[in-house]
């Protein structure tokens, strides 16, 4: 129940099968009272309310699966909760003991001892630049190879398009013009008899122009009889005025034909010249093949400003290897520094949890590169005092118990946590190990909040509290509930640890003796 809730509030995925049936929803809620202050920033960054360090954390579950999430009341984000859950609660479940077997644990928990914590971030940080700059140089390197390989090729097409001085709306005016010159002796034999026709010929004929000229005379001669001719006359005269002006166009119009076959070819090749190219270029106008060109012309010049980029990242890349090379030194020095400290301080607690002839070491090596740096950490362990091997190949279920709270025990001396849940530490020990373990839990809980979670009356009766699960049956509902226990009932449940469903009297006086040694 305990572990369940938890989880929920760090973040975990939510599950509807978490809610009874005929339930709407499932409500989980603490309080937690912080003085971290990089748990206030990640609050403040939200726009959550600090007021002064209490914290109440609420989620709540709905029958689809969705949930909600709240801080001192206001929603925030599942990544929030994540983000702030291992600066509140760290909880060490059955499973977790694996991990003392874990190259990458053995190496958190020096850095953890060796106060690495600002060293770390900074390696992290440069670690993560490092990897995304040298992954866009190698994508910008990929992609230059590529333009060079095709370099010759699109500056032989860029140099062919560019030849051709290519204008826009070019074809229809060629196009146009050749149509003008293959039919310019018809047109100028046309406009020729036009011209005839408005103006009076060698053989005396009289012009369209001419002829109303005349008619003009003639109506201003009727004019002084019938005053109302003036009015054709001025039509007439008008008629004559376009008329001239037409005459005058056509005969401009004459003169700018050119019958010249030279011209013609020109414009013809540069036409066979332009078709050649729509063709090799699929284009359809002289637009697209600009474009064409525009193109080629920027695959060139991608050369040349992919080439700068690639030696500014080149530089970059430089800057933070070095960066890289000299965290990873200083965190070198710290972890080697820190080794021979953390192990004696290791078996001292071993040598209280009754393995005195044990050997702990810690190593130092080289390692692959990562965010933590380039080191690898070995944890080596005898506990006969012979020659120590990796803690994988040796020590048993009940050593690496023992090994596990002893490097929790040295990482909450250092530790801002406020609260810290054992699940079952103490599998595979008993008796006096037992007690011992009980004791080293009991001291850690004078530095921070502590919930053992045990089935050792050893262990059980070093608390200063007591919290008892439960299960009922309830209108065939099976209700678990968690109640805390006291006087004679804190007896009884240690008496019960010690014998079972009958507790026996010899049970009783043995966990009131327990309760008082603690």
């Amino acid at each position: 129940i305990l572990l369940g809730a938890l989880s929920l509030l760090s973040g975990a995925r939510a599950d509807a099968s978490l809610i009874s049936e005929g339930a709407e929803n499932c409500v989980v809620e603490a309080e937690f009272d912080v003085s971290d202050p990089e748990v206030r920033s990640l609050l403040e960054a939200s726009e959550v309310e600090w007021d002064g360090g209490h914290l109440i954390i609420r989620r709540v579950v709905s029958s689809s699966g969705r949930s909600r999430s709240f801080i001192n009341d206001s929603p925030v984000q599942l990544s929030l909760l994540s983000g702030i859950s291992s600066r509140l609660i760290d909880i060490h479940s059955q499973h977790r003991s694996l991990l003392l077997t874990d190259r990458r644990f053995q190496l958190s928990v020096l850095d953890f001892f060796a106060e690495n914590r600002e060293l770390l971030g900074e390696c992290g940080e440069i670690w993560s630049g490092l990897k995304d700059r040298k992954a866009e140089l190698e994508a910008l390197v990929k992609k230059k190879e590529a333009l060079d390989a095709e370099s010759d090729y699109n500056r032989v097409q860029y140099e062919k398009l560019a030849g051709a001085k290519l204008r826009a709306g070019e074809l229809e005016s060629l196009e146009q013009e050749q149509k003008s010159l293959s039919g310019a002796e018809q047109i100028k034999e046309a406009l020729g008899k036009i011209e005839r026709c408005f103006s009076p010929d060698s053989e005396g004929g009289d012009g369209v122009v001419h002829l109303l000229m005349e008619i003009e005379r003639q109506l201003s001669y009727v004019d002084r009889f019938i005053p109302s001719v003036r009015t054709l006359s001025e039509r007439i005269k008008s008629a004559r005025i376009e008329l001239e002006d037409i005459s005058a166009e056509v005969e401009r119009m004459n003169s700018r034909i050119d019958m010249s076959p030279e011209h013609l070819q020109q414009v013809e090749e540069r036409l066979s010249l332009l078709y050649t190219l729509l063709k090799k270029y699929s284009c359809s106008t002289v637009e697209e093949l600009v474009a064409e060109r525009e193109r080629y012309s920027s695959s060139i010049n991608d050369i040349s400003s992919l080439q700068e980029s690639i030696s500014r990242l080149e530089e970059e890349v430089s800057g933070l290897e070095r960066r890289y090379e000299s965290v990873c030194g200083a965190l070198h020095e710290r972890r080697v520094k820190a080794a021979s400290g953390f192990a004696k301080d290791v078996m001292k607690s071993l040598e209280f949890l009754e393995l005195g002839n044990s050997v702990f070491v810690v190593d130092v090596s080289a390692g692959n590169p990562g965010s933590a740096g380039k080191d690898a950490v070995s944890f080596r362990f005898s506990s006969s005092g012979k020659t120590p091997v990796e803690l994988e190949k040796c020590a048993s279920g009940g050593e690496i118990s023992r090994i596990m709270l002893c490097l929790k025990e040295i990482m909450a001396r250092f530790s801002s946590m406020p609260t810290l849940i054992f699940d079952e530490i103490d599998t595979g020990v008993s008796g006096s190990v037992a007690d011992r373990m009980g004791s080293m839990i009991c001291s850690m809980g004078g530095r921070l909040q502590v919930f053992s979670i045990t089935h050792l009356p050893q262990v059980a009766a070093k608390g200063d509290a007591h919290y008892v699960v439960e299960k009922s049956v309830a209108g065939g509902r099976t209700v678990s509930s968690v109640r805390k226990v006291s006087g004679d009932d804190r007896v009884k449940e240690i008496a019960r640890l010690l014998s079972g469903t009958v507790i026996s009297d010899a049970a009783l006086a043995n966990a009131r003796e327990l309760l008082q040694l603690r």
